[in-house]
């Protein structure tokens, strides 16, 4: 597919890599457990040195931490076990003197129950905050208003004994939905904006906007005809009127206008729909909506190449004129990459994100490769699973700590960390893979390094050039440069449908000629001897 020519020139996000960083987990500099910014800023030179060209950090608002930030109580400050808005000041001028971008977690679904907005709401009926969040009598058996399942289960609705009415949550209910059909609730989330952009924010990544409009009437969802208990109790209906609502595109659009007219700022949706749903919120235009909404393709599709393949070019095909792609293969929400297919596809994995075309999204760790982190019974802190218990759905080994070194604890804190640290940390951390050449770590900066040194790799037109049972690949051209990808997804040697000079290989360079070693993956130089 061709890369799109609506600007002069790439902006920087079309060219860039993101790095997200989980603040607890990146690295603790006060010595309780729990990572901050003045971590963060003690790790920039990581970040730096892997050559990505952004930063995103998930919450560090104020918090009770009911979901670990994602509970907001105010949107305009910093939570003290981060830090201070000084702080992060200073963390922003140093990310931008290292030549990088920042991008900050905006949650506009929802807030705490501990929130201003809320308290005010939640005191009397006749609250002048009361319609800032979704309030309902109950049904005429006394129940919840319909029958809406909350993403972390259980219904959707809380019943407040002192107002007589139920109040809707999309998730834990400790966060009440606001009633973005309110303008007094627009204006002050817009304002949350723009406060983050005045202090030098280069970008947002929008929690959940899919769920910011609920259809008129509160309607009944339709029962999903193919739930099994084991999907979690979400899936129990279909969220037809609960998310996905028109009205969420002219906000989408609304924030765009905000971002464009206050710089080159990143607008990055968080958007869990089908492609052809996920397709519209990139807007028309008319009315232009967020600039990624995020593709999480790559963590779902069968790790196979004919799947693969047909997925990639079947995104290809449905983006709108102009639009450009973008990919993840992991997050603070999803399994490890290295724990779903193991280190050495990991390696294949790394490759296919970063030579794909669009921008891509890098987790922290998944650089280290590491893998399944086994969180025993006591440790578990994730409220998605200590609600749902059994069937895997916590998201605690996402989030383990960052492994600096060999020192105790990693070297992520002085003390013991708030999750358990990987297993293999003593030889899986920063220190150790940065002096070997062969490490994850190595490749991914040799990744990185090659994407920026060769312009079809970060912005050139993508065509699948082979598939089978075993190998995928593709080219990359740009102008007069052609570059080749071939990836071995088997555990077996297989032929090499790709001819040209090797770049870059997951498996070091002693490459048998016309082959593909057992999980590998391959840059060529096409047409070059």
């Amino acid at each position: 597919m061709p890369s799109p020519d609506h600007h002069p020139q790439p902006r920087w996000w079309q060219r860039g890599v993101v790095y997200q960083i989980y603040p607890r987990s990146f690295l603790d500099a006060d010595g309780d457990g729990i990572g901050d910014l003045a971590g963060i800023r003690r790790g920039l030179r990581h970040v730096q040195d892997l050559g990505v060209d952004a930063i995103w950090l998930s919450p560090i608002y104020p918090s009770p931490m009911a979901d670990f930030g994602y509970d907001i109580a105010d949107h305009c400050a910093i939570d003290p076990m981060f830090g201070t808005l000084a702080e992060f000041d200073a963390l922003v001028g140093e990310v931008h003197a290292a030549g990088l971008r920042l991008i900050l977690d905006f949650v506009p679904n929802h807030t705490s129950d501990r929130h201003p907005w809320f308290l005010e709401s939640r005191r009397s009926r006749t609250s002048p905050k009361r319609d800032w969040y979704i309030w309902r009598d109950p049904a005429a058996d006394g129940g919840p208003p319909n029958n809406w399942t909350s993403d972390m289960g259980g219904s959707a609705w809380e019943w407040d004994e002192a107002t007589g009415q139920y109040y809707l949550h999309a998730f834990l209910r400790e966060q009440p939905d606001l009633n973005w059909r309110n303008p007094a609730v627009r204006a002050a989330m817009l304002g949350v904006l723009e406060f983050w952009l005045a202090r030098g924010v280069d970008g947002f990544r929008i929690d959940v906007l899919w769920h910011c409009f609920k259809a008129d009437g509160l309607p009944d969802n339709p029962p999903n005809p193919d739930y099994r208990p084991a999907l979690g109790e979400k899936f129990k209906v279909l969220q037809h009127h609960s998310a996905n609502q028109p009205e969420v595109l002219d906000l989408a659009a609304e924030m765009r206008r905000l971002a464009e007219a206050t710089g080159d700022t990143l607008l990055v949706g968080e958007v869990c729909l089908p492609v052809p749903e996920l397709m519209r919120y990139y807007g028309t235009d008319q009315a232009p909506g967020v600039h990624l909404p995020f593709n999480f393709q790559l963590l779902d599709t069968p790790w196979e190449p004919r799947a693969l393949g047909e997925m990639i070019e079947a995104y290809e095909a449905a983006l709108p004129p102009g639009a450009w792609p973008n990919w993840v293969i992991g997050s603070h929400d999803a399994p490890r990459i290295a724990g779903r297919l193991g280190e050495a596809q990991a390696r294949v994995a790394m490759m296919l994100l970063l030579t794909l075309r669009g921008t891509p999204t890098l987790y922290q760790g998944d650089e280290l490769a590491i893998g399944k982190v086994a969180i025993p019974p006591d440790r578990i802190r994730d409220p998605q699973d200590l609600r749902q218990p059994g069937l895997g759905l916590g998201r605690d080994g996402a989030r383990t700590p960052m492994p600096w070194d060999g020192s105790a604890n990693a070297g992520f804190s002085s003390v013991e960390p708030w999750l358990p640290l990987n297993d293999d940390w003593r030889v899986r951390n920063v220190a150790r893979q940065a002096a070997d050449p062969t490490s994850m770590l190595a490749l991914t900066r040799a990744l990185l390094a090659l994407r920026r040194a060769r312009p079809a790799l970060a912005l050139g037109d993508f065509a699948l050039a082979y598939v089978d049972a075993q190998v995928l690949a593709f080219t990359r051209t740009r102008g007069g440069e052609r570059l080749g990808v071939a990836l071995n997804l088997s555990g077996r040697d297989a032929p090499c449908p790709l001819d040209g000079r090797l770049l870059l290989s997951t498996c070091g360079p002693d490459r048998p000629a016309g082959r593909l070693r057992a999980d590998e993956g391959v840059i060529l130089a096409l047409d070059e001897s």
